[in-house]
C-alpha cells in the first residue's frame, strides 16, 4: 500500500509536509513525491528505492514555498499526478488498488480519452483515478463516480486552488485521519505522522467520505456510511506501531494478540520470547507479558541500512533484505528454547531461510514459531501485499496435500479441522521449527477490538461484503493505485 499526507495552513507549509509525509516510510519503498500550491503548483518525484525519503526531498522543501500539499510514498505508482482538467489544474495522490483497472483503461481509452504514464508496464493506477474523476459534473460528483465504478480501493487526496479534497474510500479499507494545531489543518494514513508535528486528531474520516480542507478549516462535502471494512493487517503487520485507526492504538493491539497466543501455549516450555523485528516486536511483548517469560532479542535489525522486506516488488530485493537486515545475537541464542513472534507468514521463505536458519546455526535447542494471524489464503485485492496465490506458504501446503490446486479451502480456513492440522503441520515441516501455532481468526479480532463485519479478513477467509466476488480466487496480476 502506499501513504498520503496533505497539510493546508496560513503559512508555508513545506516543511511540515516533508516531515509529516516521511512518516509513511514504512508503507512504500519504490517512489516518493510531494506537490506544494503557492503561486502555482510545484511537484516533484524521486525514486527512493535506494534511499530514504527525507534524503531526496530535503532540498526540494527547502527551495519552495507555499501554504498547501500533499505528499506520498508510494509501493508502485509515481505520483503524485498533475491533470489540468476541466475543474481547472489539480495534483493528485491515491493509496489502494483498483482490481478492474485493465477494463476502465480499455472504456476510457475508447472514449478517445489518452493516457501519459506508465508504471511497471501499466497505466499509471493514479492518473486512472484522476481521469474517472474528470468524467464527473464537478469534483465531488467525479470522486462519486469514480467510487461507483472501481472494484476494489482508492483513497485520495486532491490539491487545488480550493484546497484540500479527501476522500476514503467507499468501504474504508484505507483510514484518513484530519489534525489540527493552531491554524494548520492536516490529513494522513497513519497517525504517528502527527505527535512529532504537534498535530492533534480531530476526525477519522467514515468510509466513502470526502471533507475539504482549506485556511478557514474543514467543510463536509459528501456524507460516509456506517458500512465499514477496514483492513486487519493494519494492525497486525502494516501499520506503525503508534499509530491508531478507528481510535484503536496499533501497539496495543499487537499486544493482545501477542498474549492471546501466549495463552494457548501451556504444552510447551521455553527459555526466552523474541520479537521479529520490527512489526513482531509488540507482539512478542504481550506474549512474554502473558507467560512471564523474559523478552529477549536473539535476532537485531541493521535499521539504519534495511527497512521492510515485504513491500519491495521483487523476489530478489525481498531476499537480500531479509537476509542482511537480522543480525543473530549467538550469546543469546545458544543452548535456548526460544518464542519467535511474527506478524504473519506469507511466503514462509523469508522466516525459514533468514531467520530460522539464522537461529539453528547459533544453536538454539528449540524454535517455536507463532504468526499473529491466521494462515493467509488470499491474496489481497485492496492494497499491494501478496501478489498471487502460488506464493502463500498455506497454498503451497494444500497444493503438497491435494496434488493440485482446489477452489474450495474452507476446510483448510477451519482451524478445528484436521485439514486444517495436517497443513500447519506441513508448513511446520517445511519451516523447520519444532511447534508452528498459528493465531485463530477470533482471537485476532477480538484483540482489535471491532465487530468482524467491520473488519477486512479477505486474505484469510476470501470473504469481503466489498467485493463484487466473494470467494474468488484472486487474479496474480492487479493494478495498483
Amino acid at each position: 500500500m502506499s501513504g498520503i499526507f496533505g497539510v493546508v495552513s496560513k503559512e508555508n507549509c513545506a516543511e511540515t509536509l516533508l516531515y509529516g509525509t516521511d512518516y509513511h516510510s514504512h508503507l512504500g519503498t519504490e517512489y516518493g513525491g510531494i506537490a506544494i500550491l503557492g503561486e502555482e503548483f510545484y511537484r516533484q518525484i524521486h525514486d527512493i528505492s535506494q534511499s530514504q525519503f527525507k534524503s531526496k526531498f530535503y532540498a526540494d522543501c527547502h527551495k519552495v514555498k507555499g501554504n498547501k500539499g500533499i505528499g506520498v510514498i508510494s509501493d508502485s505508482n509515481e505520483q503524485p499526478m498533475f491533470l489540468n482538467s476541466k475543474f481547472g489544474p489539480f495534483c493528485m495522490v491515491t493509496s489502494g488498488l483498483v482490481e478492474n483497472s485493465d477494463t476502465l483503461t480499455a472504456e476510457l481509452l475508447e472514449q478517445g480519452i489518452s493516457f501519459s504514464e506508465m508504471s511497471n508496464g501499466s497505466v499509471n493506477g493514479t492518473e486512472l483515478i484522476a481521469k474517472l474523476i474528470n468524467q464527473g459534473d464537478n469534483l465531488i460528483d467525479g470522486i462519486e463516480k469514480m467510487f461507483s465504478k472501481i472494484e476494489g480501493s482508492c483513497s485520495l487526496l486532491l490539491l487545488n486552488k480550493e484546497g484540500i479534497y479527501a476522500a476514503r474510500d467507499r468501504w474504508g479499507y484505507t483510514p484518513l485521519i484530519i489534525g489540527k494545531k493552531d491554524d494548520t489543518w492536516a490529513v494522513t494514513s497513519e497517525t504517528s505522522a502527527f505527535p512529532n508535528n504537534r498535530f492533534e486528531i480531530v476526525k477519522y474520516l467514515e468510509p466513502g467520505e470526502v471533507i475539504q480542507i482549506n485556511e478557514d478549516g474543514i467543510a463536509s462535502k459528501r456524507d460516509g456510511s456506517e458500512e465499514q471494512q477496514i483492513c486487519a493487517f493494519l494492525w497486525i503487520y502494516t501499520g506503525f506501531p503508534a499509530s491508531s485507526y478507528e481510535g484503536i492504538n496499533t501497539e496495543i493491539v499487537r499486544e493482545r494478540c501477542g498474549r492471546a497466543l501466549a495463552r494457548h501455549d501451556k504444552d510447551i516450555g521455553i527459555d526466552l520470547v523474541a520479537g521479529i523485528p520490527d512489526s513482531g516486536m509488540g507482539h512478542a511483548l504481550g506474549y512474554a507479558m502473558e507467560s512471564g517469560k523474559p523478552l529477549r532479542r536473539p535476532l537485531v535489525k541493521y535499521t539504519p541500512g534495511y527497512g521492510r522486506s515485504y513491500t519491495p516488488p521483487s523476489q530478489e530485493t525481498r531476499d537480500l533484505i531479509a537476509t542482511m537486515k537480522l543480525i543473530p545475537v549467538r550469546e543469546v541464542i545458544d543452548g535456548n528454547r526460544v518464542v519467535i513472534c511474527e506478524d504473519s507468514i506469507v511466503r514462509g521463505t523469508q522466516l525459514k531461510n533468514f531467520t530460522v536458519n539464522k537461529l539453528w546455526e547459533c544453536g538454539a535447542k528449540e524454535i517455536h514459531a507463532r504468526p499473529a494471524c491466521p494462515p493467509l489464503m488470499f491474496p489481497c485485492k485492496f492494497c499491494l501485499s501478496t501478489r498471487s496465490i502460488d506464493e502463500l506458504a498455506a497454498r503451497k501446503a494444500i497444493r503438497d496435500m491435494e496434488g493440485h490446486d482446489i477452489e474450495d479451502v474452507s476446510e483448510y480456513t477451519d482451524s478445528n479441522s484436521d485439514k486444517y492440522q495436517k497443513m500447519v503441520d506441513w508448513i511446520r515441516e517445511d519451516l523447520n521449527v519444532t511447534t508452528l501455532r498459528y493465531q485463530t481468526l477470533e482471537d485476532m479480532v477480538e484483540a482489535i477490538g471491532l465487530p468482524e463485519k467491520k473488519l477486512c479478513t479477505y486474505c484469510w477467509t476470501g470473504k469481503c461484503p466489498g467485493s463484487k466476488n466473494n470467494n474468488e480466487t484472486a487474479k496474480a496480476e492487479k493494478a495498483v493505485v
